[in-house]
Formats: structure tokens, sequence, C-alpha cells
């Protein structure tokens, strides 16, 4: 299982003071030292970490993948088409939320989201969905044309209870199940930490996680390549 690290929340500690510190770019040079497949970013439409400058530097920065996470609106598809991101994964967004707290209705946005994956195809890019393990929606995925999707682990990742987290970790399982049995790529992210990786790791189907949080909030006690070196050593046991 591979491991791409999102590095927003080092831009956010950025802009907490408006300066140039901490900079992203040579978080994602550090990520990759510590072994990292591939660097996240989100550029939101309201820039409230990742800038356009970000994205430029890591596009022409980093060796691994660079996966752009962004809403499916014309001026955000512009710039993926100018960039060139090695993925580009479709999330939901909204201004008020501190973070991304459910995945896309893709069933809903049916054209939208069509349109949008058939714009970055024809740039040869491919393209991931933000979904809640929900058949429906792994099967509008599949509609869509996307070439992967990244299940939203949030819910299993708060479960307050044994019970509740073998639960919703079996939801996540037949998401995965169901998106291969379809020929969809499976990623999975959000919420994930050194402690709940272990039973994420034991669902076969899923090819990489993305892993942002929980990792920058432990660089902080142990410096960034531990903290990356850590997650491996998790994912390696």
């Amino acid at each position: 299982m591979k491991l791409s690290i999102n590095i927003d929340h080092v831009a956010t500690l950025r802009e907490a003071r408006g300066g140039v510190e901490p900079d992203p770019i040579t978080a994602a040079h550090l990520c990759e030292l510590a072994g990292a497949d591939g660097i996240v970013c989100h550029l939101r439409e309201d820039r409230r970490h990742i800038n356009d400058r970000d994205v430029r530097m890591l596009r022409d920065s980093i060796k691994t993948k660079l996966d752009l996470e962004m809403a499916a609106t014309k001026e955000i598809i512009g710039i993926a088409v100018e960039i060139l991101p090695d993925l580009a994964t479709f999330v939901p967004e909204r201004r008020q939320e501190l973070t991304t707290e459910g995945g896309l209705d893709v069933r809903a946005h049916r054209p939208q989201i069509r349109d949008a994956i058939s714009e970055l195809h024809h740039h040869d890019i491919e393209v991931s969905l933000f979904v809640d393990p929900l058949p429906e929606q792994i099967e509008a995925a599949r509609e869509v044309e996307a070439d992967l999707i990244e299940i939203h682990t949030g819910a299993f990742a708060n479960a307050r209870s044994t019970e509740e987290q073998v639960e919703l970790l079996e939801g996540v399982r037949e998401a995965a199940r169901r998106a291969r049995s379809l020929g969809l790529g499976v990623n999975a992210g959000h919420g994930l930490n050194y402690l709940n990786m272990p039973l994420i790791m034991s669902i076969e189907e899923i090819e990489e996680v993305s892993i942002g949080h929980a990792i920058l909030a432990r660089a902080v006690f142990t410096g960034l390549e531990r903290a990356v070196r850590d997650m491996r050593q998790v994912m390696q046991r």
C-alpha cells in the first residue's frame, strides 16, 4: 500500500501569520526523502492555505506523484490543465468547513462531473473522486468514467466504540471490493492515523492512502521526516 502525504496544513500554519514560513514545498521534499510515495495538496477556491504558487512549485520540484485535490469548477480545472498533476481528485468544498467533511455527491452532479473528467482526460490527467463508502456513489463514479475513487474514511476514523469501528471498517472494505469489481482504482483517506492504519491495511483492495493531519501533528514533536518514517513503520508491520 502506498502512502501519500497531504501538506495543506503546513500552508495553514504559514497563512496564520501571513508570512512565508513554513514553506509547504520544503515540507513536500522532506516527506519524499522520508519515503512518501506522493504529495497531496488541495487548491481551494478561497486559497485559504495552498496557493497557486505552491502548486506550480510542487509540480516543478517534487520527484514522486502530485495529487491535486480540487473542486470541479471552471477556474480550478483551468489551473489543473496548465499544471498537469499526475492525479486530480475531485472533492466537495464549502467555504465554512474546517476540512473536507464528506464525500462528493456524484449521483446528484453526474453531468457536471462527467464533463470535468472528460476535460482532464483530454489532457491525460487521471481523475479520482472522493466519495463516501456507498454503493450508489461508487457506481456513479464508474458511470462518469472516473479512473479511481478515494474512499472517505472519516466515519470509520471517528468511531466511538470498537463495535462501531469494526462495522464501519466492513463498510469501507465492501466499498473497496465493489469499486475494484467495476474496474476502478481504490485509494482511501481522511482521519487516518497511527492507531487505525493497521485496520485499513487489512483491506487489500486499497492501493494508496492519503494522510495529512496525523503526520503533521506528530511532526510538531518529532520532526517531519521522523513522523513520516513512523507511519511507514506502522504500515510495514
